[in-house]
């Protein structure tokens, strides 16, 4: 299996050889994510209810997916470090400690949700009749929580030991398995919401074989269970882990928490039509930034490798060719975004009134995107050279801290209605993502700049 030196060759071509194949499982389990809505939209005479009680379930997942890739976020930059160190040793104990978390979370997660799914869903909003829908979705999806969550925790350890395209084709599995399954066990099996969620398990398990065989059998560094013996040793690596992996989590959370809180304004402010402009517009985001998402993700290991290996020309360049591939592809899509939102909206929707509505939202909550740029920029840097601290303060700052309190100040206070909602974004766009970025380059380089004198 052909394997990426971030050590040596081109920063770019490394970059790029990381991301490309990120990019491409990433746009096959976004189209999952999309095609899996419309499947379960056309099971028949239940399916409009039927997606609604599933987006139910929604807030279980995302629960399910953060912690995943806290133990996986987290573990992996450490792990890429203690690589560049050639403390190779070190590294499988991170890697290892990381697989005994998840696993055990996994466990612990799968069995709190099985126990508390009816409560849980009334929580989250279950009607009696959404219920029949939602309640055994969430009950067969929770039992593959822990082949979810080595899927997606370990995954991270693939890419960063260069195998950019074995992390691609285990995502790739389980995207094509769940949209190949989905047909055959919701119509042909007639398993409608049940026979989705047994297709999801299924998909899951098949992901999570082929990750737990290429790490245990294929990979230049092996994971396994921590011994008993080894798990004094191994708090030190947890609570770096954690803490490294937090501001990820955070970050996830706190996106559903300002859904929740945009959706609360909006349904005062606007009524029910805005809550499904709010709908398209998550959908545009999801979409836009997907490919964002995949060059932090191929840069991160080339980052946190080159800075554990004292090379901080390697470092910067990486940097520079993060930064810039990020700009420019947000500075297209900006301009597709302002210049022809309605391509963009009828993606998801085809209804004429629901489409003239969201144009002008579209318009107003992408205002200041390329300000975005700025805090993924800076995030994956604080990220992938273990600037804990950073990492957490500004996944904290720009959701909670700004655009939370500005969703309730600009629609009350300054009577701007539902465009208060949607141009609470920008502000925090400009305003998050400028500070985050300015933090970055006054505090990482100088460091880098100092190595060299070393």
């Amino acid at each position: 299996m052909k394997r990426i030196d971030f050590e040596n060759g081109s920063v770019t071509k490394n970059i790029f050889a990381a991301a490309l194949p990120m990019l491409v499982a990433q746009i096959l389990n976004l189209l999952y994510n999309i095609v899996d809505r419309i499947y379960i939209a056309r099971i028949p005479h239940v399916g409009t209810a039927a997606l609604g009680a599933v987006g139910l379930c929604f807030p279980v997942v995302v629960i399910i997916t953060a912690f995943a890739n806290l133990f996986g976020s987290g573990g992996a930059p450490l792990f890429s470090i203690s690589r560049g160190q050639k403390k190779n040793k070190q590294a499988v104990h991170i890697m290892n400690t990381s697989f005994t978390m998840v696993c055990f979370s996994a466990v612990v997660l799968m069995m709190i949700g099985l126990f508390f799914a009816r409560p849980l869903l009334i929580l989250f909003g279950a009607s009696r009749d959404a219920l029949v829908y939602a309640f055994p979705y969430m009950m067969i999806y929770l039992i593959g929580t822990l082949p979810s969550m080595i899927a997606i925790g370990m995954n991270p350890f693939i890419n960063a030991q260069g195998y950019s395209t074995t992390g691609m084709l285990s995502v790739a599995i389980g995207a094509v398995a769940n949209l190949l399954l989905d047909p055959l066990f919701i119509f042909v099996f007639g398993l409608g919401v049940r026979g989705a969620a047994i297709a999801t398990v299924i998909s899951q398990c098949l992901s999570a074989s082929f990750v737990l065989f290429f790490l245990t059998k294929k990979a230049e560094l092996k994971v396994r269970f921590l011994k008993k013996h080894e798990f004094s040793e191994s708090i030190g690596y947890a609570k770096n882990i954690i803490s490294l992996g937090t501001a990820g989590f955070i970050m996830q959370l706190t996106n559903s928490l300002v859904s929740i809180v945009c959706n609360n304004v909006l349904s005062v402010t606007g009524g029910d039509i805005y809550i499904s402009v709010m709908t398209i517009i998550s959908s545009v985001r999801q979409l836009v930034e997907t490919p964002i998402y995949a060059m932090n993700e191929g840069g991160s290991p080339i980052l946190s490798y080159n800075y554990g290996a004292r090379r901080p020309a390697r470092v910067r360049k990486a940097m520079i060719v993060i930064g810039s591939m990020i700009l420019c592809y947000t500075a297209v899509m900006w301009s597709v975004i302002i210049l022809a939102p309605g391509a963009l909206i009828r993606v998801f929707s085809s209804d004429a009134a629901l489409v003239k509505d969201s144009i002008p939202a579209l318009n107003q909550y992408f205002a200041a995107f390329i300000f975005m740029d700025l805090q993924y920029i800076g995030q994956t840097v604080f990220k992938s050279l273990n600037k804990k601290k950073h990492a957490i303060f500004f996944s904290l700052l720009r959701k909670v801290v700004i655009v939370v309190p500005l969703t309730y100040f600009m629609p009350y206070v300054l009577h701007m209605g539902t465009s208060g909602v949607f141009l609470a974004e920008p502000v925090s766009n400009v305003i998050g993502g400028g500070l985050c970025f300015v933090t970055m380059l006054c505090t990482v380089l100088p460091e880098l700049k100092q190595m060299e004198k070393f």
